[in-house]
């Protein structure tokens, strides 16, 4: 099945809101086997909305929108797409009833006039419940079998009713063939896309028939295989069979797979060794501490870390020479080191984290441009360092930063792994 999605909103087109429902309903449906082949979004006036939905009924007969459906003026997706239909509008009083219930439940308050709207249905529709806010959501369909679903905009309310009733909905419509879209991703830190493409060589545009899409992003770059046109089994076996194929190919800068985040993992990897963390933030200004406290459980391994900002706090908090600085600059090799160090054993953990920066927009010199970073990593005394000239602006710098310390103490982790089973071997 082919399929068209449009959300609809102002305040998408503005930028202000978003747009989290279309990537929500593509990934839902295409677990499925029906194929997105459109996502677009119009704003809240009834002629765009017309116009983009008719549009995407006489491409493939089959659209899900989303927004439109409140109580005020602008809400004006049912009239619109009913009009596509020859249709016009009539009052539900069943809606209207429980719209009423509702706000006396759960209000104390009698239902105000502008959302007796929220009532009013294109005939002859199917209504859509909603057991997740207000507005029911709306099925119309021709004697050609061309359809329109129209969902809520908030994310919550749309997702409930996904699941609750369309997924229900077309899941009886899909021909019986099995046949799904299903994608695996692995995550990698601290490599350039153009540079993983050179690595892979010969699976850089895809792996045995698989596509391969790359994702750059404020974490790493994420490569994406999807399998099209399979039953399940089928698709998982052979993505499992090509994710192995990258991961030979691109080893030293995976992290993770799907969703995984990098915290989390040296989190886990820290409570299996037993050790705890402690950090010193200088151009992160406490984000990288505020990634790994977001972890539920951090507290076991997480002790304590500092935002040290200003040259004398370095100097005073963390114990780095303040003839250090002098020499060397606060953002350098030597610095970041005596940053690790001093969050090692100001808050007694095993592990010292320090990391030091020009995040921009301003700052930069020749010798050190904006994005210039210098991260700390000291294991029980062990200490290395590394630079990087990070590329975005101050935000995706910053972030890029606290990524990187995460990232080289994966890199630390492993060398110590290696070294361990050598070791042994020896």
């Amino acid at each position: 099945m082919d399929l068209e999605i449009v959300t609809i909103g102002d305040e998408l087109l503005l930028g202000f809101t978003i747009d989290t429902n279309a990537a929500h309903l593509a990934r839902e449906l295409a677990a499925l086997g029906v194929r997105i082949v459109r996502r677009a979004t119009c704003g809240d006036d009834a002629e765009s909305i017309k116009a983009a939905v008719q549009e995407a009924l006489e491409r493939t007969g089959a659209v899900i929108t989303t927004g439109g459906l409140g109580p005020t003026a602008d809400d004006m997706t049912k009239p619109a797409i009913a009009s596509i239909f020859g249709t016009g509008m009539v009052m539900d009083h069943d809606i209207l009833t429980a719209l009423r219930d509702r706000w006396r439940a759960r209000f104390n308050h009698e239902l105000p006039l502008s959302n007796e709207q929220q009532a009013m249905v294109p005939e002859h529709c199917t209504i859509l419940p909603n057991r997740h806010g207000s507005a029911p959501g709306i099925w119309l369909e021709d004697a050609r079998q061309r359809w329109v679903a129209m969902l809520p905009g908030v994310p919550r309310e749309m997702r409930g009713m996904l699941s609750d009733t369309i997924i229900p909905r077309l899941r009886d419509r899909l021909p019986s063939s099995g046949r799904v879209i299903r994608s695996r991703t692995l995550r990698t830190a601290n490599i350039a896309e153009s540079a993983l493409a050179d690595r892979l060589g010969d699976l850089a545009r895809g792996v045995n028939g698989l596509s391969l899409a790359y994702l750059p992003g404020s974490d790493g770059v994420d490569l994406r295989l999807t399998s099209w046109d399979r039953d399940a089994h089928e698709a998982e076996q052979v993505l499992a069979e090509a994710a192995t194929q990258l991961r030979a190919r691109v080893e030293p800068f995976v992290y993770g797979e799907g969703d995984d985040d990098l915290a989390a993992i040296m989190l886990a990897e820290c409570a299996a060794r037993n050790a705890t963390i402690a950090v010193a933030e200088s151009c992160t200004g406490g984000l990288l501490g505020m990634r790994l406290t977001a972890i539920p459980g951090s507290s076991r391994t997480v002790l304590g870390g500092t935002i040290a900002y200003a040259n004398e706090v370095k100097i005073r908090e963390l114990g780095v020479p303040a003839e250090v600085i002098a020499e060397h600059g606060a953002v350098s090799h030597e610095v970041a080191r005596a940053m690790a160090t001093g969050a090692r054993l100001r808050f007694g953990s095993t592990i010292g984290l320090g990391i030091t920066g020009i995040a921009g927009p301003d700052g930069g010199t020749p010798e050190k441009p904006v994005g210039t970073v210098w991260v700390g990593v000291d294991i029980d005394g062990d200490v290395h360092a590394v630079r990087a000239v990070l590329p975005g602006d101050r935000h995706e710098i910053r972030w890029r930063a606290a990524q990187l310390a995460l990232d080289r103490l994966r890199k630390a982790f492993a060398r110590d792994t290696e070294s361990a089973a050598w070791t042994a071997r020896g």
